[in-house]
């Protein structure tokens, strides 16, 4: 028996005809794009900013490793974003209770004039005071925007700055030798004036994620301190030198004085253990191989000559008879 309609499906099939069957598709939202100021172009390239996005990849690693070992608790950090900005759109996020932590710079033990500047959340600093004081690291989520640290509180920040701050320099030591140390800490950030407020700086986030506790850490690039870095790292880079030089005779001559491990096998065998044990001198192991067939001569695993077993000057040799040009011989 075929299906019969009800009434409130005929209703539906007829307003779906007299409307033509066409339903009125939801607006896709619009997409937003990020304003670019035109007086203001940015001063940092793509390809500079995937560099720092790099080197601040590897700090996290480091730093990581760094806060298990001293708050005794898994952490994962990583790098939530990477912009370029004025300092002023940093400064005014600030609030007078801050703390920031200030660092100097040096780059081929010239110090550079204006500092890096480290900011940790209220919360997040105060959970990992509190963790090496041999608390918990609960730290109430509603703190009071006045909240003022204490003496304490402040030197264990130092203390936790001078630790982790110069990691920092050691993640540039695939492109530069640099060094980042921790200068002082500044505990009313908003009443001195640490850069201009219209200075171009890059501003990078780190997400900090504990039991309990999820915060973030942000680090402020003075513009100056980055060009100079970047200079020195152009100056230093090997691409600029001439593509056609020909280096091969220093690399040799380099490579002649190097040791090379060459293992010649001249066979193997599989013995039980109580065969081993019983084995004495003048016993004979048979290694399923006659006396006149090959040896190989291996160089990193794989088999690079073949020759014959004998003597030289009374010392055990091997004759190169043939070389293993071919990858399917060196796999035999």
């Amino acid at each position: 028996m075929s299906e019969v309609l009800s009434q409130s499906q005929i209703d539906a099939l007829l307003n779906a005809f007299q409307s033509g069957g066409n339903e009125e598709k939801p607006a896709e939202p619009e997409k937003k794009y990020r304003k670019y100021d035109f007086s203001r172009p940015r001063k940092f390239t793509k390809d500079r900013i995937k560099m720092l996005n790099g080197v601040f990849e590897n700090y996290t690693r480091v730093l990581n490793n760094r806060l298990n070992a001293l708050l005794r608790i898994n952490c994962e950090i990583e790098v939530e974003s990477i912009e370029e900005q004025r300092y002023f759109e940093f400064s005014n996020a600030i609030s007078e209770s801050d703390v920031l932590a200030l660092a100097r710079v040096l780059i081929k033990d010239e110090e550079e004039e204006a500092p890096l500047l480290f900011y940790l959340s209220s919360t997040t600093l105060l959970s990992m005071v509190d963790r090496m004081m041999g608390g918990e690291g609960v730290v109430e989520s509603d703190l009071p925007a006045d909240y003022a640290y204490t003496d304490l509180e402040l030197e264990i920040y130092r203390s936790l700055s001078q630790d982790i701050i110069p990691l920092l320099g050691g993640s540039w030591e695939n492109y530069l030798a640099l060094q980042i140390d921790y200068e002082r800490t500044e505990v009313h950030p908003t009443l001195v004036q640490l850069l201009g407020l219209d200075e171009i700086v890059v501003i990078v986030d780190l997400k900090i994620m504990m039991t309990g506790n999820e915060g973030r850490m942000s680090i402020c690039l003075p513009g100056t301190v980055l060009s100079a870095i970047f200079a020195e790292i152009s100056l230093e880079n090997p691409t600029k030198k001439v593509s056609g030089e020909d280096n091969s005779d220093e690399i040799f001559d380099k490579l002649r004085d190097s040791s090379l491990e060459i293992v010649a096998q001249l066979g193997d065998t599989q013995l039980s253990l109580s065969d081993v044990f019983h084995l004495n001198v003048g016993d004979v192991v048979d290694l399923g191989r006659s006396k006149d067939s090959p040896i190989y001569l291996e160089i990193g695993g794989y088999q690079w000559f073949a020759g014959r077993i004998g003597t030289h000057k009374k010392n055990m040799a091997v004759k190169i008879d043939e070389v293993c040009y071919q990858a399917e011989q060196r796999s035999e």
